[in-house]
């Protein structure tokens, strides 16, 4: 049984305990970029680890970053946690909890039970008749209020997938509160408290129902929570191991990312907007995304004062000089989207167009492009390249300037329209990515190709014409009988 709660402030799921008490809150407050649980959830687990207080048990690692100070009448206390991809048994704690979590990648089941003591001793079925679950979407912040009793396990919404659950902040409204046995309760007041130690296994007869082939857990009541469409919406449910592998794939593409912006002392940025004079201003008007990212070459590093040569050397280096991180996501990402008839390539998607072989024109006789343009002096140079597809629009503009004090700034930008809301789904969990590794990466690559290239070019005309003098030379010796040539 399912029912879904729809609101247009923050979404709640309530609990009302069946013998009375305080009830099971979860309320989602904001949604999180695509794979940005993930990469929360391990940067914290790891700084976690270091702490001082760090108690790795029950598989929820913890550890008291706040603790109580009853001399001075503080009886509250903060915790971190997390639950991993596996999850984390059923439990329950004698005093109130309250924390904020950032779910994982795969969403997050809470499961909830309030029955009582007394219903369990008479049968352990009750817990289950009591047992509702809570699932909240992937990458998201929320909240989770219960009183002390509530029997609970996180767990994530599909077993198997590789993400965490979530990782909490949790806080402890009296860590003296609900009804504790004189030594656990001697233990906190010493000091000794820690999540393991004021936690409660299920018992034994309990365990054994939920193990048994009589619980289906498909029947227990759920509450799904979302942030923005219906939760069991056709296009949600559509997009949902979509969702899941572009986590994982944005999660790559950070792991992939350089450290440092600088590679052979070239430094690629991000310029406020699209340079004035770009050939990009004639494209794709209204656009709702778009960057442009530059690279600087010193004075004489080209080794030509050819914007056009320069340029054609570039766009020879997206095709030979690929990042090789680049390359092997886009053959996840071609592997996602092959089945809903998009486009593939194994290039990075601002230059994909690279290899039609329908070009509109070609630029140096061989690279098609959408519109080039070199002006009278050959000080600058763009070809414009892009591509229309189901979900949206893209166009990207690759310029080269030689500026007057004769360094070359080399450019790479994009513009994107949108055309339906797959195409704002694609673009909010790979757009912040491209920005990050995939442009900076591909621009570097190319543009040290195309030093090297016109370089090797620069040395192989001069070794020419030094062997065409000697032979010049030679001929005329030769002629005089001063020198013979074999």
């Amino acid at each position: 049984m399912t029912s879904a709660d729809a609101s247009r402030t923050f979404p709640t799921a309530r609990i009302r305990p069946r013998g009375g008490g305080l009830p099971v809150e979860v309320t989602l407050i904001a949604s999180l970029g695509r794979g940005a649980g993930d990469r929360l959830i391990a940067g914290a687990s790891a700084r976690q680890s270091r702490h001082e207080h760090f108690v790795d048990a029950l598989d929820e690692p913890s550890a008291r970053i706040g603790s109580s100070d009853f001399a001075n009448g503080d009886a509250t206390s903060l915790y971190t946690f997390a639950v991993g991809a596996n999850g984390h048994p059923f439990h329950r704690h004698a005093g109130q909890r309250m924390f904020t979590a950032i779910a994982g990648g795969a969403g997050a089941r809470l499961r909830f039970s309030t029955a009582s003591d007394e219903q369990i001793e008479r049968d352990p079925r009750a817990f289950v008749e009591a047992l509702h679950h809570v699932d909240v979407p992937a990458d998201c912040l929320f909240t989770v209020r219960f009183g002390g009793g509530a029997w609970h396990q996180f767990v994530p919404l599909r077993a198997g997938v590789g993400h965490p659950t979530l990782f909490a902040l949790s806080c402890h409204a009296n860590e003296l509160g609900g009804e504790l046995a004189p030594e656990l309760r001697r233990r906190v007041l010493d000091g000794e408290a820690d999540i393991p130690v004021l936690t409660e296994l299920l018992p034994a007869g309990v365990r054994a129902v939920l193990e048994s082939a009589e619980f289906d857990a498909a029947c227990v009541p759920t509450t799904v929570l979302a942030l923005d469409a219906a939760p069991q919406a056709r296009r949600v449910r559509s997009c949902g191991a979509l969702r899941r592998g572009f986590a994982r794939l944005r999660a790559a593409f950070v792991s992939l990312r350089p450290r440092s912006g600088n590679e052979d002392g070239r430094r690629v940025r991000e310029l406020d907007g699209v340079p004035e004079g770009s050939l990009l201003h004639t494209q794709l008007a209204g656009a709702c995304i778009q960057d442009t990212f530059e690279l600087t070459v010193a004075p004489g590093e080209f080794a030509t004062s050819s914007a056009s040569a320069a340029l054609a050397a570039m766009l020879d280096g997206f095709l030979e000089s690929r990042p090789p991180g680049v390359s092997r996501l886009m053959a996840i990402r071609n592997a996602l989207v092959t089945p809903l008839g998009l486009r593939t390539s194994p290039l990075g998607c601002p230059v994909s167009s690279l290899l039609s072989e329908n070009p509109v024109s070609t630029f140096a006789g061989r690279f098609p492009v959408l519109a080039q343009c070199v002006d009278a002096t050959d000080t600058r140079a763009e070809v414009i390249l892009g591509a229309d597809d189901r979900h949206l629009v893209f166009r990207s503009c690759v310029g080269v300037e030689r500026l007057a004090d004769g360094r070359m700034r080399c450019t790479l930008g994009t513009r994107v329209h949108t055309l339906n809301a797959f195409g704002r789904f694609y673009m909010a969990t790979i757009g912040p990515v491209h920005r990050a590794y995939i442009a900076p990466a591909m621009l570097r690559l190319a543009v040290g190709h195309a030093v090297r290239e016109c370089g090797a070019r620069t040395r192989g005309a001069a070794a020419g014409a030094v062997a065409l003098r000697i032979v010049r030379t030679g001929d005329a010796e030769a002629a005089t009988g001063a020198i013979r040539f074999h």
